[in-house]
Order: C-alpha cells, then structure tokens, then sequence
C-alpha cells in the first residue's frame, strides 16, 4: 500500500516546508484550497522540491476537462482529480489526457451513488478514490466500507481510500487490497512530521 500525504489550508510557504519534510512519501497531495489559493503556483512551486514523491493536485475537476488536465499536467502534477460525479464526457477526455501524458487520474467518489460508479468502472487505469466528506459527521468503519466496495465493483482494480485516516486505520487497512490510504492531518499536523511518516510506512512494511 502507498501513502498519500494530504498538505491542506496552509500558506504556499509552509506546504514547501512540509513538501520538503515529506519527500519519502509515495505520493504528495496539493489539497484543493492549495489549488484555489494559489492556482498553478501550488504545483510548480513544490514539484521541484518534492524528491521521489509524486505530486497529486486535488483539482476536483468537474468541467472543462481537458483545460485543467493540460494546464496542470504542464505544471508538473503527476495526478489528477476529476469528480466522480461529472459528465462522462468529461471523464472521457481527462482519462485520454492522462493517457496522452503518461500521468494518471484519480477519480473522487464523493457522493457518487452505486449506480454512477458501476457506469464509470471501466477505467482501468485509473484510481478511484473512495471519499467520506469532511462535512458530514457520519461515523464510517473504513475497512468495512473498503470491503463492500471491492465486493461489489471487483472490475475496479486501482483504489485509494480519504477519511480521517490514522495510524491505527491504516494498520488495519493493510491487508485489504487498497493501493493508496490518504492521510492529511495525522502526518501533517503533528510535531514531526517527517518521524510520523515514517511510522506510517513502517506499520505496512
């Protein structure tokens, strides 16, 4: 399993310093209010910091698909979102984008309802994100939710999951199939984020 480090509603300055902290993550992930705050900036500001990591910009595209794609890939993003819930036209044309490129699409799920999803499962290279709002105050056992989505899309290959991730969850998670757990605040708001991190990959080795 990968971890994805989740870097949000921080100044551009402090994201660079946790970007740095954080290159021995998998991936890297430019939260959305990153990418409204500071739009293009966000990825070309610490890609050239980010070591090994992959970039992933949460765009959470949802129109005009082949503009964000190319515009964002261009920047230096190695993923990116596109809602669910869009068209599928605009699916369509950010997969072939993605393809095109050599990069990847992760396609958010939130709020997409079973029905929808079992319309755009044919992706096969894409990942498909699994994605409890922060909003809702629902309590969710992930694992299970991780099992009944596997069970009955088992065509979807390629999943990550995003949720209030801990060190505990992600341990439980480790065996399920999942290929990216995304975690945010666990890594990145505790003292020593880098030693936290670590703690992480340590727990799925």
């Amino acid at each position: 399993m990968k971890i994805q480090v989740a870097i949000d509603r921080v100044p551009l300055s402090e994201a660079c310093l946790l970007v740095n902290q954080l290159q021995t993550a998998d991936i890297i992930e430019l939260g959305t209010s990153l990418g409204k705050d500071y739009g293009l900036l966000s990825v070309t500001e610490t890609k050239k910091i980010a070591g090994s990591a992959k970039i992933l910009a949460d765009i959470k595209t949802i129109d005009e698909g082949e503009y964000e794609f190319r515009q964002y890939f261009a920047a230096g993003a190695d993923i990116l979102t596109v809602m669910g819930a869009s068209a599928p036209e605009t699916l369509e044309i950010c997969y072939q984008v993605a393809e095109e490129l050599g990069k990847e699409m992760m396609i958010d799920l939130l709020e997409c309802s079973a029905e929808k999803i079992a319309q755009i499962a044919h992706y096969e290279k894409a990942i498909y994100s699994l994605h409890f709002a922060k909003d809702s105050q629902k309590p969710v056992s992930v694992v299970e939710e991780v099992r009944n989505f596997q069970s009955r899309f088992p065509q979807i290959k390629r999943t990550a999951l995003a949720g209030s991730l801990t060190l505990e969850k992600v341990a439980e998670l480790k065996d399920s199939g999942l290929e990216i757990a995304i975690v945010g605040s666990s890594i990145v708001k505790s003292p020593e984020p880098q030693k936290e991190l670590a703690k992480f990959k340590e727990v799925l080795k």
